[in-house]
């Protein structure tokens, strides 16, 4: 098979002939029919996370088709279409495991990142952390919802039901999250870089009822702000921009590092909370909920082969949405 093979950090991926792999007895053979292209992948290329399995087929955004099972498998079948998340592995007996808080897991594994992922052909997969992806959404569209979706409707449980919720960085995860809060009555406040004229005209398109520069305040105070950009100076700023009693809720993997700030800002019972990967009971709530809205993702294809050339384009944000890797 074909597969873009990152071999140590800062360095271009490279298109490498490998064996398909085989299934071990818990997992599954998957046909990869697209995979997102996640600013996750950007962190991993750039060796700003720690303990990577170099060398790594990056993505974790994988959509895919069963065409082989392990033998200890019975809840997946030949040719069914299912999505791999980052989350890959847990240990399921670790203090968090067993208290429902498997994304925390002492001992997980990610995919794409200490386990194959989907900038390839084939890749297999724990069948436990594989989920069944409504039809409704063709393998492309479907792919964003594996991560920037999930990350999104983790982040958006920890906000809470904010009347008023701000979105810091409007890419691939708050123009999923966008809607889905709209669909659930919210008011959306979008904060782009300074400038960027044609994010914020994205964002107000994806239903957003007011976008502007992440510099400026938000015309009405924010219950609650969510930041998807890596940028710790903005979480003084939407501190500023919530009411007392606020959550800003940093949604990233990787983020540099927080300035000081005076501790007004924090006081007024406001609060800072991240979200590390997800759960699968996430993704299970996340996909029936999507049965009953209607979610438009807004993709842009490459090819397999291209995939340092999206990687860049989205380090450069060079597009609005969310970039998809076709093997074929």
């Amino acid at each position: 098979m074909k597969a873009m093979l990152l071999k140590e950090p800062r360095t271009p991926l490279e298109l490498t002939e490998l064996p398909v792999p085989e299934p071990a007895a818990d997992q599954v053979l998957v046909k990869v029919l697209a995979c997102g292209v996640c600013r996750t992948d950007l962190h991993i290329v750039d060796g700003e996370l720690p303990h990577p399995g170099f060398p790594v087929i990056p993505g974790h955004e994988v959509v895919g088709r069963i065409v082989r099972v392990g033998g200890e498998v019975a809840d997946l079948v030949l040719d069914q279409r299912v999505g791999i998340p980052w989350l890959g592995r847990t240990c399921g007996h670790c203090y968090f495991c067993r208290h429902d808080r498997e994304n925390l897991c002492d001992n997980a594994a990610f995919t794409g990142y200490q386990l194959p992922g989907g900038y390839a052909e084939y890749t297999v997969a724990d069948h436990r952390f594989c989920f069944s992806l409504p039809d409704r959404y063709p393998d492309a569209e479907a792919a964003p919802l594996l991560c920037a979706g999930l990350i999104g409707f983790r982040s958006l449980r920890l906000a809470g039901m904010a009347e008023n919720l701000g979105l810091y960085g409007f890419g691939a995860a708050a123009h999923i999250l966008a809607q889905v809060a709209k669909a659930q009555g919210q008011k959306i406040f979008a904060f782009t870089r300074p400038g960027k004229t044609k994010d914020q005209e994205f964002a107000r398109s994806m239903g957003a009822d007011w976008a502007g520069d992440s510099d400026r305040p938000p015309p009405e105070p924010l219950d609650a702000a969510i930041i998807f950009a890596p940028v710790g100076e903005l979480v003084p700023q939407a501190l500023q921009a919530v009411r007392k009693g606020g959550r800003v809720v940093c949604a990233g993997i990787h983020m540099s590092d927080i300035p000081s700030f005076p501790y007004h800002l924090l006081w007024g019972e406001r609060q800072i909370l991240s979200v590390a990967n997800l759960t699968r009971q996430d993704g299970l709530d996340f996909f029936e909920q999507l049965q009953n809205i209607e979610i438009k993702t807004t993709v842009h294809p490459y090819p397999l082969a291209r995939a340092n050339e999206a990687l860049t384009d989205l380090r450069k944000g060079n597009f609005s949405g969310a970039a998809v890797l076709l093997p074929r």
